[in-house]
């Protein structure tokens, strides 16, 4: 059984950036990743995805992130970009270890179980994001469509789509760049969202990014799921969008409220026939590992204060919430470490208490 000052579980963005900055605190730390090399969830997205059309990757900090061309995907441009963090700055990446569960270990420490072996850990930076935890709304009559269904996390491309009549299910950006790329080969398209997507004609500043952050912030403070930052903002006017609305692909159906075997059908009694329904309904946060501790409240979120979870100071959620994003991971992993320096390095009295 290993032990260290704090386990670090997942390396994504949220993960690197957090054991850049324990580097240099004088705690023992390990980082546990359940890929086979490094990358984070930003290698299993789909192939089609160029870094034209990415929202931005922002540096990790002390290694600048150099643009790549346009039309390179993002599944390998930004693993590069990981993995030359890792080598440069000599992070030991332990992989692939897979997180089982994370318990008390009964004398203050915890113990971080895996299909590696155990981990006894004084404190924990969870950095496991959402990729593994795709969420698929349930509506009525979905165990009998006779076509396919299938989550944004499993589309690998358009060509599978060619001569199909598709529904595109989701508001986000995922959902309209997905649209976009199948739109020339599928015999229909129809896109459907749950509310009325926002489009916003101005710039994005930096007062409407602290808007959305503080919105995600005010629902983990109050101990509710967190949503995402995504689903919290607006859609930007790329010149992407521009052509796909002067071509006439963004034209919105609200909800339906059951699917039937051949397609899906609104409450008016409209319908519309389908061979694949494409869920692009976002991801959950993937912490089931740590249910033993029993951290979620009565609405259903576990309440934490910037990264630190309120009931067990322990415990750091990075890349959740408000720092689920590429610039709030980052600030996120700093103050993490900071917090938990001062957790783990406080004067203890006689009585085995941290003064």
């Amino acid at each position: 059984m290993a032990k260290t000052d704090v386990v670090v579980v997942g390396a994504g963005q949220a993960g690197l950036s957090s054991a850049y900055h324990l580097r240099s605190s004088g705690l023992d730390f390990a980082v546990l990743d359940a890929d086979r090399a490094p990358g984070g969830a930003w290698q299993h997205r789909w192939p089609t995805l160029r870094m034209a059309t990415v929202h931005g990757i922002f540096d990790l900090p002390g290694m600048y992130f150099t643009p790549p061309p346009p039309d390179e995907p993002a599944a390998d441009a930004v693993p590069a970009y990981f993995a030359d963090f890792e080598r440069e700055f000599g992070i030991n990446v332990q992989r692939p270890v897979a997180v089982t569960a994370v318990r008390e270990a009964g004398d203050g420490q915890l113990l971080v179980e895996t299909d590696k072996g155990t981990w006894t850990t004084r404190a924990l930076i969870n950095a496991t994001g959402t990729w593994t935890r795709p969420f698929v709304p349930y509506y009525s009559g979905q165990e009998t469509f006779r076509g396919r269904q299938l989550h944004t996390a499993h589309y690998r491309g358009p060509a599978e789509f060619a001569g199909k009549r598709v529904i595109v299910v989701g508001g986000g950006a995922s959902a309209v760049q997905l649209l976009i790329e199948i739109a020339d080969l599928a015999s229909t398209m129809t896109w459907v969202t749950r509310r009325p997507p926002v489009f916003r004609t101005g710039p994005f500043t930096p007062d409407h990014g602290r808007e959305v952050v503080a919105k995600v912030d005010a629902r983990v403070r109050a101990g509710l799921p967190p949503g995402s930052i995504a689903s919290a903002g607006e859609l930007a006017w790329t010149p992407q969008l521009l052509e796909a609305r002067e071509r006439g692909l963004l034209v919105r159906r609200p909800m339906f409220d059951r699917i039937v075997a051949d397609g899906v059908r609104w409450p008016d009694g409209a319908a519309q026939d389908a061979d694949v329904i494409l869920w692009c309904t976002g991801f959950r946060p993937a912490l089931d590992h740590l249910a033993p501790l029993r951290l979620r409240g009565p609405r259903g979120g576990i309440v934490v204060d910037g990264t630190r979870v309120v009931a067990d100071p322990r415990i750091h959620l990075v890349g959740y919430g408000p720092s689920a994003s590429t610039v709030g991971a980052n600030r996120a992993g700093r103050a993490a470490v900071r917090e938990l320096r001062a957790l783990l390095t406080a004067p203890v009295n006689p009585h085995g208490i941290a003064a």
